[in-house]
């Protein structure tokens, strides 16, 4: 009942910008912390960053400066806003929320992820 979708993925060259975002539908009472995680080939997925229901976020040492997390509670969504994008930040992206459904309880779900590759 409770979809996540990303979108603003794609091909940027090194120093450009990007900004994902990730919207939640279906039957959702409430959304609690909200993130992003993102894998390359043959890696682990990794955390990049995350935002609480109250704003507070953090972010992997790797993006601290260059990526912004944020969210629009009205719109259950949340965003990333890559600037100064490396060859080192290719990778699919994932979206990844903490949710309470109207008809049941608490649940972690993920996005199908987006795509982003950085071209030098």
């Amino acid at each position: 009942q409770v979809q996540l979708v990303e979108s603003g993925g794609g091909l940027v060259q090194a120093g450009g910008s990007l900004r994902l975002s990730c919207a939640a539908s279906g039957s959702i009472f409430s959304t609690n912390v909200m993130g992003w995680y993102r894998q390359a080939p043959g890696k682990q997925r990794e955390l990049v960053a995350t935002v609480s229901s109250g704003g507070s976020t953090n972010y992997a040492d790797s993006v601290k400066g260059r990526f912004t997390i944020s969210r629009d509670n009205a719109k259950n969504t949340v965003y990333l806003r890559m600037n100064s994008l490396k060859a080192e930040d290719t990778a699919v992206y994932y979206c990844n929320a903490f949710i309470r459904s109207a008809d049941g309880g608490w649940d972690a779900y993920w996005g199908q992820g987006t795509q982003v590759t950085v071209s030098s």
